[in-house]
């Protein structure tokens, strides 16, 4: 498993498998949501990843303990389905082959740095060179904010959502920010790279970790 580690409650919150099991999680923005709940939400990514479930039956199986875990987005995937699950919505959707976009509201929330991202990465797919990890880490360093029109109304103050608008965060004052960025890339073949790039608090660009391999069968 390639994974980082939640040194807390020890789950993750992005990782996948040799055998080419996925797993993403993400919190809601929603500050009226209560918290702590009984489990960590990275225990979603980490109990999929260690075990043998469909993308599908995983998700189904959740739906009995969608309450114990705050606001979440979970995607988990295998070399054949991709599926989306939201505990607020509490619907289990299968991803059809497409361009997608995440951040800490629904999926394909129209966020602009979620349609500034979905339209960027379709650059990348549309040009005659195969994109690399490179190409993806790059665009993730992006840290212009949007414009206070463009700002969703997630319940933070404006300054606060501002500072969250751009892909890549630095928020000094709170002492909070993007720690780290990961690009995956799979071909037909199996070929997997998986490729991290890791921040300090002031968003400098620290070690960095790279792996190649092939998915098993």
């Amino acid at each position: 498993m390639l994974a980082g580690k939640d040194l807390l409650a020890g789950g993750t919150w992005l990782g996948m498998t040799a055998s080419g099991r996925f797993a993403a999680v993400t919190n809601i923005r929603d500050p009226s949501q209560q918290e702590p709940r009984p489990h960590s939400r990275g225990e979603l990514t980490r109990d999929f990843l260690q075990g043998t479930a469909t993308p599908a039956d995983y998700c189904q199986a959740l739906a009995t303990r969608l309450d114990d875990y705050a606001g979440f987005n979970l995607l988990v995937g295998d070399r054949a389905t991709l599926c989306y699950l939201n505990n607020q919505t509490r619907q289990v959707e299968e991803l059809v082959p497409g361009v997608y976009g995440l951040s800490n509201g629904r999926l394909n929330s129209p966020w602009p740095k979620v349609r500034k991202g979905r339209e960027r990465l379709q650059e990348l797919l549309l040009r005659d060179v195969t994109p690399d990890t490179d190409d993806l880490l790059l665009m993730m360093r992006d840290a212009e904010q949007a414009s206070d029109a463009e700002l969703p109304d997630t319940g933070v103050p404006v300054a606060l959502e501002r500072t969250l608008s751009s892909a890549f965060i630095r928020n000094a004052e709170r002492r909070y920010g993007t720690l780290c960025s990961t690009a995956i890339l799979i071909d037909a073949q199996g070929g997997c790279r998986f490729s991290e790039q890791n921040f300090d608090e002031n968003g400098a660009a620290g070690s960095a970790h790279h792996y190649r391999f092939t998915l098993q069968p």
